[in-house]
Order: C-alpha cells, then sequence, then structure tokens
C-alpha cells in the first residue's frame, strides 16, 4: 500500500487539503473501496447542484450550504470506508471560503467518527492557503 493511500485511509488526518494534480489521488485510491468524487466548481447554485449530483444527495437536499453540510455528515445513502472529494475548476471569492469551512467541519465530524473525509482542491499554482495533501515532486 502506498504512502498516499495510507494517508487517506488515516481518519485522524482528515481535512481540507490542495494538490497539483488530480491523477495521483485517483490512482492512489483505485481498488480501495473509498468513496472519491471529482466535483467541477463553478458558481455557487451550479456548484451546490454538481455537488448534490457526484455524491447522489437525497431529494430532501435543500441547496444552500446548511444543508450542504447536512448532507455532507450524514452521507448514509453512500456506505464506505471513506470519503475523498476532489475539487476542480473552482474560482476565489466569498463562497470559496464558505465551502472550505463547510468541509473542514465535515472532516472533523467523520475523523472524530473513525472514518476518512478529504476535500482536496487541484491546486497547480499552489494559490490557495491550504496544507499539501503529500510532498510532490
Amino acid at each position: 500500500m502506498g504512502k498516499l493511500l495510507q494517508r487517506l485511509q488515516d481518519a485522524s488526518r482528515s481535512g481540507v487539503y490542495r494538490a497539483a494534480r488530480a491523477d495521483e489521488i485517483l490512482d492512489a485510491l483505485r481498488g480501495s473501496g473509498m468513496d472519491v468524487a471529482r466535483i467541477a466548481f463553478s458558481e455557487k447554485e451550479s456548484f451546490l447542484d454538481e455537488i448534490a449530483r457526484a455524491l447522489e444527495f437525497p431529494a430532501w437536499f435543500g441547496h444552500n450550504w446548511d444543508a450542504l453540510e447536512d448532507c455532507l455528515c450524514d452521507l448514509s445513502w453512500r456506505p464506505t470506508p471513506g470519503y475523498v472529494l476532489v475539487f476542480q475548476n473552482y474560482s476565489k471569492g466569498d463562497e470559496l471560503g464558505v465551502l472550505i469551512d463547510v468541509l473542514a467541519s465535515s472532516a472533523e465530524f467523520w475523523a472524530g467518527r473513525g472514518t476518512p473525509f478529504f476535500a482536496v482542491f487541484v491546486d497547480p499554482e499552489r494559490k490557495l492557503e491550504l496544507p499539501a495533501l503529500f510532498r510532490e515532486a
């Protein structure tokens, strides 16, 4: 088992990170049984719709930030040993900060239950002030 997969399976390291590329993460998770969702970030409404589609949120999803956190802290319809959300094509702004806060809160929730939960922003230029998921060459 590679070091990246070991990290992603460690609930105590759950959180919000950045990485230069998605392919290494996806390759590491292949065959692991963990739930991986790729999400392209755009405007709030379409983003919320995209994450709802990617994670197959139930019909009661309210399409707002509180409802997003509620669904991310439930995920009972997607039983798995862990969750990895890979965000691509995001835009900076106030909503990105809110999203990161919601994701961090969700990661803390899942870590407290011993389930890995990682949100990773693909950031090849290292512009986001997030810790790196792993040391890249």
